[in-house]
């Protein structure tokens, strides 16, 4: 189960007590804020593209959503993301659950910009009922992200 690798990752962190996990559905940014008492943006979600080589993964605020226009600048190809067939395969973790946490192995990660907002996000771990709460020094450490990226938009 994906939820267990995700668990697993923080258990070797000393951290698993940290992860949240819900009797209702957080698949969703507006369902994970409901879960968590939350407003929406504070929701990190995992977006997952096609690359030549697989997927790479981008995390960010609930309310963002991918510039293609600036996807296609920083990436220099243009944004697909993977079906819902591929994302286990690819990634590790099943739709809504997605995250960087326990993921393949060599998956790429990286950070909109959007989450800097934000004192404290809340990523899944694994499963579409998980959640855990970091600030952005751990997310970016324990996602093992890349860089810091400009690719979303935000509502206006």
């Amino acid at each position: 189960m994906s939820i267990e690798k995700g668990r697993a990752y923080f258990r070797a962190l000393g951290m698993e007590d940290r992860v949240q996990e819900f009797d209702v559905s957080s698949a969703t940014v507006e369902l994970a804020a409901q879960a968590l008492g939350v407003e929406g943006a504070r929701i990190a979600k995992t977006l997952s593209f096609k690359t030549e080589t697989g997927c790479m993964l981008i995390l960010a605020a609930g309310d963002a959503r991918i510039d293609n226009h600036k996807f296609r600048d920083t990436f220099h190809f243009k944004a697909r993301m993977l079906s819902a067939e591929e994302v286990p395969v690819l990634v590790g973790h099943p739709v809504g659950g997605v995250c960087p946490f326990g993921c393949n192995e060599g998956v790429p990660v990286y950070l909109d910009e959007s989450l800097k907002r934000f004192t404290t996000v809340f990523p899944a771990v694994g499963s579409p009922s998980s959640a855990i709460e970091l600030d952005l020094d751990e997310l970016f450490r324990y996602s093992k992200a890349l860089e810091w990226v400009d690719v979303c938009k935000l509502p206006e």
